[in-house]
């Protein structure tokens, strides 16, 4: 370390002339009127303005996509609905008629077992 011989008013000085220097580059930027000021806050506003637009454009697309997914589901929905019904129907009608071939089959069995009833019957 080295030995500082600068003296107390030296240092107080110089200390004086720094706070002196800071506030005259304080003072020497241009005021809140100036017009290069004034512009970049412009400039600012603008790409403000113009990243807010960029938003609400980009969150009115997310709506009219999520819109547009929910009335091709409800379509989907509703093709299937359709397609449930249109099956359901078939197998009502499938089961129908298989309960018909199966009533005239055992209706058929019946008058078999009736024919040989009485043929029995005939015969003694």
């Amino acid at each position: 370390m080295k030995f500082d011989d600068r003296r107390f008013g030296d240092r107080l000085s110089a200390a004086a002339e720094a706070k002196r220097a800071a506030l005259a580059k304080f003072k020497a930027r241009p005021g809140p009127d100036d017009a290069a000021v004034k512009e970049r806050r412009a400039a600012r506003e603008a790409a403000n303005a113009a990243r807010e637009e960029r938003a609400r454009a980009r969150e009115a697309a997310r709506a009219s996509a999520a819109e547009a997914e929910r009335i091709a589901r409800a379509e989907q929905d509703a093709q299937a609905a359709v397609e449930d019904a249109a099956r359901q129907e078939r197998e009502a009608l499938a089961a129908k008629e298989q309960a018909e071939r199966e009533a005239a089959l055992e209706a058929e069995r019946k008058a078999g077992r009736d024919q040989r009833y009485a043929a029995r019957k005939a015969r003694r």
